[in-house]
């Protein structure tokens, strides 16, 4: 990967996700960060595929969004912990995307969230032009911006309201309904990849849990589980009352 010390010489104007670095070389701030995306993005796929039969848009995990063009280029990105784009193609040109670059796309995420490693101010920071939550609200501009705590079980989420961020409050479950996703966002004290945590995930609006493609494929090893059971003891009646299940 090649860093430009030139913008006005290395770089075109306003350059496209191939020519932008795709990281800051840091390294992810903690383990939890990877399997907390992962199980967002798995257990929200199919509600986004009900939303989006065409497949248009895209999910990023720990991905730079370029808001604007400094020197070197990627101080003027933030790379939230998740984010989805709606209206949006999954690809560019047949590429999977190195970065969400916003002067060509023009779209901005419906919802941001970034995973507390620290003390929580960086994503709190309200520095104009150098802050994560004044960049979000006044530049990148998601309707929904979450600040998830695991080691304090905290949720914070915000919506934007005539430029600025409110804090949303949460419903009677203690979720906070992103509509225009027909979902809600919580914390949910459970067993994920061994771990027991406050992970951060969604439920539909009726309070159902969304599950992973694990928890899934177990709930249906469950049910076909308990048909068996049932047939068998629908046999063993059967065979008492001196009928054979077979004829």
């Amino acid at each position: 990967m090649t860093s430009a010390t030139n913008p006005s010489t290395a770089l075109t104007p306003f350059p496209d996700h191939t020519q932008l670095p795709e990281s800051d070389g840091t390294f992810v701030k903690n383990w939890q960060e990877h399997p907390q995306s992962i199980l967002l993005t798995d257990s929200i796929t199919p509600v986004l595929k009900q939303i989006n039969p065409e497949g248009q848009y895209c999910i990023g995990q720990d991905l730079g969004i370029y808001w604007r063009l400094t020197d070197p280029p990627e101080k003027g990105a933030e790379a939230p912990d998740w984010f989805y784009v709606p209206n949006v193609p999954p690809t560019l040109n047949g590429q999977t995307r190195r970065s969400y670059v916003l002067w060509r796309e023009f779209i901005a995420p419906l919802i941001v969230l970034e995973f507390v490693s620290g003390d929580g101010s960086e994503e709190r920071d309200k520095t104009p032009w150098k802050g994560k939550f004044w960049v979000y609200e006044q530049v990148i501009r998601p309707p929904f911006y979450g600040i998830y705590e695991a080691s304090k079980a905290s949720l914070e989420l915000y919506h934007l309201i005539e430029g600025q961020y409110q804090v949303l409050p949460a419903n009677e479950r203690g979720h906070y309904p992103i509509v225009p996703l027909g979902v809600e966002l919580g914390l949910w004290l459970g067993v994920y990849q061994n771990v027991e945590l406050p992970w951060l995930r969604w439920w539909d609006l009726q309070g159902n849990l969304l599950l992973s493609g694990d928890e899934r494929a177990e709930q249906e090893s469950q049910r076909a589980e308990q048909e068996s059971q049932r047939a068998d003891r629908l046999a063993a009646q059967l065979r008492s009352l001196g009928v054979e299940p077979e004829t």
